[in-house]
C-alpha cells in the first residue's frame, strides 16, 4: 500500500490521465480529492472509487481561480485533516500554430496549464510546511522539450511548468516538500484524438517514438505514483520522462 492513508489532490481528474491516477491511487489506499470542472464525470469517478471500498470525494475546481483553490484546500483539510500530495494534472491542449493562435485562447491556456499549477502549489504549501512533508507533481509534456509543426502555446506553458517545478523544489526542500514533474510523450487520450483520428496521423505520431507506439494513461499514472509515494523520498527537482524515447532523439 504505497499511499496508505495519504491525502492526494488530483486536478483534471475526469480526463484520461487524471482518471487513471485516481483509480490507481485508490488501489494503493489513498484518500483522494477528485477535482475537475466536469462535475458529472468527476462525481461518477469519486462514487465508483467509494463504492469499490476506496475513499474519494469530488470538488468542482477551476484551477485558474484562487478562490476555488482556497475552498478546495479548506474542504480537504476539514474532511481529511491534512494534504500529503498534489498532482497538478489539469490542462488544455491546442494545436494552432503560433501565427494562427489568438491572444484570448493563449491567455486561457496559460491560465489553466501554468497559473493553475502556481495557484495549486501556493494553496497547499502552508499545510505541507506545517507537516514538514509533502509531494507536488506537475504534469508537463515533451512539447516542453522539443518543437513541433503544430501548436506553440501548449509547449510554452509546459516548458514554463518545468521551470516552476525547479524553483518550487528549491524553495520548499527545507520544509520536507518534494516537487517534481512528469513529462509524458503522446498518450492515447481524448486530448490528442484529433491528431490520431486517421491512420496517417497515428502513424506520424508513432514514427517519432523509439518504442513505436503511443503511451497509455496508466503508464503515466504509475510514474506519478512513484513520485507521490515514499519510494521517491530522495527525489526532488527532477523531470521524469514517460515518452517511449521520443525526447532521446
Amino acid at each position: 500500500m504505497r499511499l496508505l492513508n495519504k491525502v492526494v489532490i488530483v486536478t483534471g481528474a475526469a480526463g484520461g490521465i487524471g482518471e487513471a491516477q485516481c483509480r490507481l491511487f485508490a488501489t494503493e489506499r489513498a484518500k483522494i480529492v477528485v477535482s475537475d470542472t466536469n462535475e458529472e464525470k468527476g462525481s461518477k469517478l469519486a462514487n465508483d472509487i467509494s463504492l469499490a471500498g476506496g475513499s474519494a470525494f469530488f470538488v468542482n475546481l477551476d484551477v485558474s481561480s484562487e478562490s476555488d483553490w482556497t475552498s478546495l484546500v479548506e474542504i480537504s483539510i476539514d474532511r481529511f485533516k491534512t494534504i500529503d500530495v498534489l498532482v497538478n494534472n489539469a490542462g488544455i491542449y491546442r494545436t494552432e500554430s503560433i501565427q494562427e493562435e489568438n491572444p484570448d485562447d493563449w491567455d486561457r491556456l496559460m491560465s489553466v496549464n501554468l497559473k493553475g499549477a502556481f495557484l495549486g502549489t501556493k494553496a497547499v504549501i502552508d499545510s505541507m510546511r506545517s507537516n514538514k512533508s509533502g509531494s507536488i507533481i506537475n504534469v508537463s509534456s515533451t512539447t516542453a522539450l522539443v518543437g513541433s509543426w503544430r501548436g506553440g502555446a501548449y509547449g510554452a506553458s509546459k516548458a514554463a511548468l518545468l521551470s516552476l517545478t525547479r524553483h518550487a523544489s528549491i524553495q520548499n526542500a527545507k520544509y520536507g516538500i518534494r516537487v517534481n514533474a512528469v513529462v509524458p510523450g503522446p498518450i492515447e487520450t481524448d486530448m490528442i484524438s484529433q491528431n490520431i483520428s486517421n491512420p496517417e496521423g497515428r502513424a506520424l505520431s508513432e514514427s517519432r517514438i523509439l518504442l513505436g507506439r503511443l503511451g497509455s494513461p496508466s503508464e503515466v499514472a504509475y510514474a506519478i505514483l512513484y513520485l507521490a509515494s515514499d519510494d521517491s523520498r530522495y527525489v526532488t527537482g527532477t523531470e521524469l520522462l514517460v515518452d517511449g524515447g521520443l525526447a532521446a532523439q
